[in-house]
C-alpha cells in the first residue's frame, strides 16, 4: 500500500520557518518526481516545488522561489519542505504527491497518481 506521510506544519509568526517532511513507502519512488502543493481556504490547489527523486533536478515557482527549498533524502525515502521567511499568505494546508517520472515536470495536480493527507501550515502576522 502506497503512502506519502506530512509532518511538520504548524503555527509560526511571519517570518519564521518550518521544515515539512514527506515519508514515502509501499513501493520504488526512484524514477517519480515528488512534489509539494497547497491549499488554502476558498482557493484552487497551488503546485510550491518538485524534485526528481534520481538526479535532484528542482523546479519552484516564483511565488516561493528563495525562500522555500525542497530536497530528498534517499536513505529514509523522505523528501523535505523547508519553509523560510514565511508570509500569511502561506498560510494553507501543504501536501506532498508523487508523479510518474516519465511526464517530467509538471505543475498539474492531476497528474500526480499519490497524495498524503496535508499538513496545515499557519502563519500569524
Amino acid at each position: 500500500q502506497v503512502q506519502l506521510v506530512e509532518s511538520g506544519g504548524g503555527l509560526v509568526q511571519a517570518g519564521g520557518s518550518l521544515r515539512l517532511s514527506c515519508a514515502a513507502s509501499g513501493r520504488t519512488f526512484s524514477s517519480y518526481i515528488m512534489g509539494w502543493f497547497r491549499q488554502a481556504p476558498g482557493k484552487e490547489r497551488e503546485f510550491v516545488a518538485a524534485i526528481r527523486w534520481s538526479g535532484g533536478n528542482i523546479v519552484y515557482p516564483d511565488s516561493v522561489k528563495g525562500r522555500f527549498t525542497i530536497s530528498r533524502d534517499n536513505a529514509k525515502n523522505t523528501v523535505y519542505l523547508q519553509l523560510n521567511s514565511l508570509k500569511p499568505e502561506d498560510t494553507a494546508v501543504y501536501y506532498c504527491a508523487a508523479a510518474p517520472g516519465i511526464l517530467g515536470f509538471t505543475i498539474i495536480p492531476s497528474r500526480y497518481d499519490y497524495w498524503g493527507q496535508g499538513t496545515q501550515v499557519t502563519v500569524s502576522s
